[in-house]
């Protein structure tokens, strides 16, 4: 289950990169073409730039309008062992005639229902079935007259077919699982404070084994998120309902329901990690600082900037995972104070000051009460500071720095030929792919890992996993990997 949760968590980074350059469109777009940006500054008041505000609304608009679609296209590409072209447009055309069928069964059988949207569950539930259906029998052989509908070609036709049995599934249990999840959503809701509390706190603790993409899209792009009528159309999904809110020039007032899963996250990733950071940093002997200077900074301005915080907190995660349980205890503590306090800012992809400035400064204080992030940011840049100063000292735990280890410049191309020294050489390597921070490989024998010899390679850090090993390079592991396809003597 652990591989296959994160299989399906790398199978989704290629749709969700989409969302950051959506989001800019979007966020930018609706900005400056709501009517009391405009009212506010008179200068935007003007035909062609409301025509190139209004575009770019709608081209960010249509991705997250889309998304469902988009994610089990993704998730086919993702998971597809071969083939892969064939595979996304047999999700594509899977996906639409489930959702047409859908429609033909209220019709047909005479439903309340006026619509029934599946959103991620669909989406997932559609992805895995053409995934399963596209490995087993893309080379699957038919008889001699139906030969030109065999191999390839028997997916999309196969797909849609049990993709009208899906939906005749989701027509008959969607309406009482959609009311449980609404349920689930409303005790969440009623919990308050506590319930972003545990939000938060969990969402970071699943991060710690990159399980976080099996929760925050049910809060997302489900009920679970909350329910809202924007526009006389009824939008759930907490991401869902903030960009129909942004996308919509008569809303007023603060952003609601939705932003409540997001506005948390700016306090940590823009402030109290980095804190984090200088934390490590300073509890270096002056004498070895300098050595380590560019690595913190460089963690610490990828929280701040982008909010990937992956490269950062594995640096004490395995070394002190106490210090870890504190950081999701705090950052549960962030998702509670925004809560309680109305900060109300969306996001696409992260909490760093990209989406902070978009969707917080830019939709207006009056909206989002982006204000008090920078105030309580200084806190939390104290708090965390203060906790892990106080912590490495008395416990003395070994962060990076602190153990007597000198860096080596080595290029990338000398950390892959090492990389795969360290699992074993060539011939028990069985896979390797990459996420957006990780390097990870599926091995023969995991007992022939040389982990002191990953510890010299300049990472974050490592996970065991049943099957293998996964090594936490930041944002240059898939160049990493590349290298290392190259040595092995394979494409990527």
């Amino acid at each position: 289950m652990f591989g296959f949760l994160q299989r399906i968590g790398k199978a989704f980074m290629l749709p969700i990169a989409i969302l950051p350059a959506a989001g800019l469109l979007l966020g930018i777009g609706g900005a400056f073409s709501n009517a009391n940006t405009i009212a506010a500054y008179p200068i935007l008041d003007n035909e062609v730039l409301q025509g190139i505000f209004i575009v770019m609304s709608k081209s960010g608009d249509v991705i997250f309008a889309n998304l469902p679609l988009i994610m089990a296209i993704g998730l086919a590409v993702g998971l597809a062992k071969a083939e892969k072209g064939v595979a996304a447009l047999s999700a594509a055309v899977a996906f639409l005639v489930m959702k047409a069928a859908i429609s033909g069964y209220i019709i047909a059988f005479g439903s309340d229902l006026e619509q029934i949207d599946t959103g991620m569950v669909g989406a997932i539930v559609i992805g895995s079935l053409v995934v399963f259906l596209h490995n087993r029998y893309r080379n699957i052989e038919l008889p001699q007259v139906l030969g030109f509908f065999g191999g390839s070609r028997f997916i999309p036709i196969i797909s849609s077919i049990c993709a009208i049995f899906v939906a005749l599934v989701f027509f008959i249990v969607w309406p009482i699982f959609n009311q449980m999840l609404i349920s689930f959503g409303g005790t969440i809701s009623k919990l308050g404070p506590i319930g972003t509390f545990l939000y938060g706190f969990v969402l970071r603790i699943t991060g710690a084994i990159g399980l976080h993409h099996a929760i925050y899209p049910l809060f997302w792009y489900t009920p679970i998120g909350g329910t809202e009528v924007i526009n006389n159309v009824s939008v759930v999904g907490a991401q869902n309902i903030f960009f129909a809110q942004l996308a919509d020039p008569e809303h007023t007032g603060l952003f609601t329901e939705g932003t409540r899963f997001f506005a948390g996250r700016f306090l940590t990733m823009m402030f109290g990690l980095p804190g984090a950071a200088y934390a490590m940093y300073r509890a270096i002997p002056k004498k070895r600082r300098k050595l380590f200077a560019g690595m913190f900074i460089s963690v610490a301005f990828t929280s701040f900037l982008t909010g990937i915080t992956e490269p950062l907190e594995f640096m004490f995660l395995f070394v002190s995972p106490i210090l870890y349980l504190i950081h999701a205890l705090l950052d549960g503590l962030s998702f509670m104070v925004a809560d309680i306090l109305n900060i109300n800012i969306g996001n696409t992809f992260s909490g760093g000051i990209i989406d902070f400035t978009l969707f917080g400064v830019l939709q207006g204080n009056d909206k989002t009460n982006w204000i008090l992030v920078i105030p309580l940011g200084f806190l939390w840049f104290g708090m965390y500071y203060f906790i892990f100063t106080v912590m490495i000292k008395k416990f003395n735990i070994k962060t990076p720095g602190m153990s007597g280890e000198e860096i080596t410049e080595l290029s990338t191309k000398q950390i892959s030929e090492k990389l795969i020294q360290a699992f074993g050489g060539a011939e028990n390597i069985s896979s390797l792919e990459s996420c957006i921070t990780r390097v990870r490989a599926t091995l023969v024998d995991k007992t022939m890992i040389d982990k002191d010899l990953i510890d010299t390679l300049g990472s974050s850090g490592y996970i065991d996993v049943d099957n293998g090993i996964q090594v936490i390079y930041g944002a240059k592991a898939q160049v990493i990997v590349k290298e290392m396809n190259k040595v092995l003597g394979e494409d990527e």
